[in-house]
């Protein structure tokens, strides 16, 4: 059988085409022309294997150091993000993991988002000072001056969330990179909220961009990944201490399910977008919704900043809660019919979750969060009559 050779896909195709052919390839055994799932944990050795690298992450010979899979997703993420390099991980957090092993060690200083993911924030909070002696300094990070203000000589990271989840805090990243690239310190970008094309962090400044590839980027809730994507040189660095020699690396399966879901990223995202605008409108016009937090709209702090930064919308999370007690939210959620009340956020069908508004993350939130607690809502891609249909049916149940 003749096997005709392997496409490259130039940097210049649209994003459309990029995330349909980008890190696909032939598989030269059967000419199958979407690369198979490869479940090895080894790979044959050439006749003479003096040379090769053991901890070598970039042909596959053992899969905690790379697979076919693995390398084909990476080279995807890559591209859509307009990095050098990609590491692909077993979960959002252990890429989030990855970027503070390998880059901090004891004495060292971190800024991070006051209002973050809730592992990042038990991360700096308690696990990393308790075991390692690294500390972090909480602040508002959509305020340039307030990280400006931060900053010591012992900082060597800098870490935000494009859109703080859950409260939908937007931090203009071209301001914080320019103060990261002045004081010489690293700046990562959790863009889960916020994957391309929808933005792309690294071209305003940041040196890492971190994906949980559970989320959008997988868009179908059925599997787990994660991604940091940058510099050759910090990838590689990542590689080398926190997938080889940590492990945490990402199954073959997995990979090649985001390697699938991926495929229709920009299609899915302009759906989630588009329906998630109407959707905060809609709430946003009931006198019984307290509060809607979300970038799109008018009212919102960081509105002008998301109109600025953001490329494709204003993306698919938003964050309201209803005038009344948790009984109310509950109450509410228990008379959805087509959004599903669960945790994660990304998938095709919506999704919705009552969060109270005590605990220690929750003192970094606004007032009405901290009051009312919220309903996180990752609006899916049903149609937005629906899902607008949905909610008022609920609204109209719950206030009777």
């Amino acid at each position: 059988m003749t096997v005709r050779p392997d496409k490259q896909v130039p940097e210049s195709l649209a994003e459309f085409s990029q995330a349909v052919h980008a890190g696909n390839h032939i598989d030269p055994g059967t000419g199958a022309v979407r690369t198979p799932i490869v479940m090895a944990n080894s790979y044959a050795l050439p006749e003479d294997p003096s040379s090769i690298s053991w901890s070598g992450t970039d042909v596959p010979l053992y899969t905690r150091n790379s697979g076919v899979n693995q390398l084909g997703l990476q080279e995807k993420l890559a591209l859509l993000e307009h990095g050098d390099d990609a590491v692909a991980l077993a979960s959002g957090v252990a890429a989030l993991h990855a970027v503070f092993f390998t880059f901090l060690r004891t004495g060292d200083h971190v800024v991070v988002s006051d209002v973050a993911y809730e592992a990042t924030f038990k991360l700096f909070r308690e696990l990393l000072p308790d075991k390692f002696g690294i500390l972090a300094t909480f602040v508002d990070t959509s305020d340039p001056g307030a990280v400006a203000a931060a900053i010591r000589p012992e900082t060597r990271l800098v870490h935000v969330e494009a859109i703080a989840n859950p409260t939908t805090r937007v931090t203009d990243v071209a301001a914080i990179a320019a103060i990261t690239r002045a004081a010489g310190v690293l700046l990562s970008v959790d863009s889960t909220f916020t994957p391309p094309p929808v933005l792309r962090p690294l071209d305003l400044g940041a040196d890492l961009v971190v994906h949980s590839l559970t989320k959008y980027i997988n868009g179908h809730g059925d599997a787990m990944g994660g991604a940091v994507i940058g510099s050759r040189e910090l990838i590689q660095r990542i590689k080398s201490e926190a997938m080889v020699d940590v492990g945490g690396v990402i199954s073959p399966f997995n990979a090649w399910l985001i390697m699938r879901g991926s495929v229709t990223l920009p299609l899915r995202l302009r759906q989630h977008t588009d329906t998630a605008q109407r959707v905060a409108e809609f709430l946003a016009a009931d006198p019984r919704v307290a509060f809607v937090a979300y970038p799109g709209l008018p009212e919102h702090p960081q509105h002008q900043v998301a109109l600025r930064q953001f490329r494709q919308g204003f993306g698919g999370m938003l964050a309201f809660a209803l005038a009344g007690d948790p009984a109310t939210q509950n109450r509410f959620v228990a008379a959805l019919r087509v959004i599903t009340s669960a945790v994660s956020l990304g998938h095709d069908e919506s999704l919705i979750v009552h969060v109270s508004g005590t605990g220690p993350r929750a003192a970094y939130y606004p007032e009405e969060f901290q009051r009312l607690g919220h309903l996180r809502f990752s609006v899916g891609l049903e149609d937005a009559e629906d899902l607008i249909g949905d909610l008022a049916a609920a609204l109209d149940e719950t206030f009777g």
